[in-house]
């Protein structure tokens, strides 16, 4: 590559989802190895706070621009569709875009549509649409446009929806998916030309060491279990008809870990509003939890607030056990080899733990979330230590470099 590329990454807006964070810190990593030195144009509602997240972005070539949100016609249009639903058969909403992006769009070389599972139905047909846009515009400029590690649908609920996903995502550039659920349904749907396996770019990220004897649990005792169980999980709890969400569960698990072993807990956050709102905050579910269990012993402590995704990473590191359910602590558990539990809340977490380990025995789904379920997932944990720890051995240097295997085939497509 002769000229420095720069790229526009779509499909994130904030840090205060450290798996956002983790995602948007690997690809600047494995696309800087490969490419060279390249501009990254990161959307942002917040800025100053995110570039204090990650102090040195700018020596990777990272600029911060603005996010604009979802135009008010995809949000109108969605609810019009809900309403009579046979507007789904006519052309799928095409508002204009801002010109701002537009021109952001403009002076870039390629479009990166990251986020990991934003071309899926779990938040909407007006939000699938409107990356569907954004990707659509950049390619009507000449601008090569790349799904990047991505979890993709399913569509099939929604099969006029489907048919226009299968139309657009033969015509991106690149397909590059992070599991073969993925890449079957895909298959299925007749996307094959394009299609990229890979893994989640968070698995090359670089774990950043940090001070925790503030808060570490004063008596590790036989190891540390993290556990990050979370605003979301919490919330489909409540959804589901569990009026406390998930700290019952959670707290006589705790308990019982205390009582009947030699392990200490931390309370591990991975996504955590930097404004401090509470809205989806994994800090106030542990809190929550925290106060449940009577506050912080020797053996219990919670990570507090002002960490960035990297260091979250290396603080998991240091876990001997994790029972998560973001997705992104997840992957910085068994990038760093820690024997993991993934609690489900989507299809992603079974995809990727097929992928990993051939089967789906370390995913404790949502609905099935209980005192029982946590205390059995733990069994699985303990009993399987070693296994886990050996396919680990075997397995870590093949997944990292998997990471990197997105990077390496945009690099052949813009060679040529």
């Amino acid at each position: 590559m002769t000229k420095t590329k720069t790229i526009y990454l779509t499909g994130q807006n904030n840090f205060g989802n450290r798996g956002c964070e983790a995602l948007v810190r690997s690809t600047v990593t494995v696309l800087t190895e490969v490419l060279g030195p390249i501009k990254v144009l990161v959307p942002s509602l917040d800025p100053v706070r995110d570039q204090a997240q990650w102090p040195d972005s700018a020596a990777s070539g990272v600029s911060f621009v603005k996010a604009y949100p979802m135009t008010k016609m995809y949000s109108k249009w969605a609810g019009a569709s809900q309403r009579w639903p046979w507007l789904h058969a006519l052309a799928r909403p095409k508002p204009s875009l801002q010109p701002e992006l537009l021109e952001d769009l403009k002076r870039s070389d390629i479009l990166l549509s990251i986020g990991g599972d934003n071309y899926s139905l779990d938040y909407g047909l007006a939000s699938l649409y409107y990356f569907v846009g954004v990707a659509e515009a950049a390619m009507s400029m000449g601008k090569p446009a790349v799904l990047w590690g991505a979890s993709v649908g399913p569509f099939s609920k929604q099969p006029i929806a489907e048919r226009r996903m299968a139309e657009h995502l033969r015509k991106l550039t690149l397909v590059t998916v992070r599991e073969s659920r993925s890449v079957e349904y895909l298959k299925g749907i007749g996307v094959n030309d394009n299609v990229v396996p890979v893994i989640d770019s968070a698995f090359a990220m670089t774990p950043e060491a940090v001070d925790t004897s503030a808060w570490w649990p004063k008596a590790p005792g036989d190891g540390v279990l993290g556990l990050n169980i979370g605003a979301l999980i919490d919330d489909m709890r409540r959804q589901s008809g569990n009026p406390d969400g998930a700290v019952g569960a959670a707290a006589e698990f705790v308990r019982k870990i205390l009582a009947e072993t030699n392990l200490s807990v931390l309370l591990v956050p991975h996504v955590a509003s930097l404004s401090g709102a509470k809205w989806n905050n994994d800090e106030d579910f542990n809190a929550r939890l925290l106060d449940a269990l009577g506050g912080a012993q020797a053996r219990l402590s919670s990570v507090p607030s002002g960490f960035n995704a990297a260091q979250l990473k290396h603080v998991i590191s240091q876990c001997r056990f994790l029972i998560a359910g973001r997705t992104h602590a997840t992957v910085a558990a068994f990038s760093t080899g820690v024997p993991t539990i993934s609690i489900a809340y989507s299809v992603k977490a079974k995809g990727i733990n097929r992928d990993l380990f051939g089967h789906e025995n370390y995913v404790l789904e949502t609905p099935k979330l209980s005192f029982e379920t946590l205390w059995a997932a733990y069994q699985t944990l303990l009993s399987d230590e070693a296994k886990l720890l050996d396919h680990y051995a075997k397995s870590l240097s093949s997944w990292r470099q998997r990471a990197r295997l997105g990077a390496q085939k945009l690099y052949s497509l813009l060679d040529k």
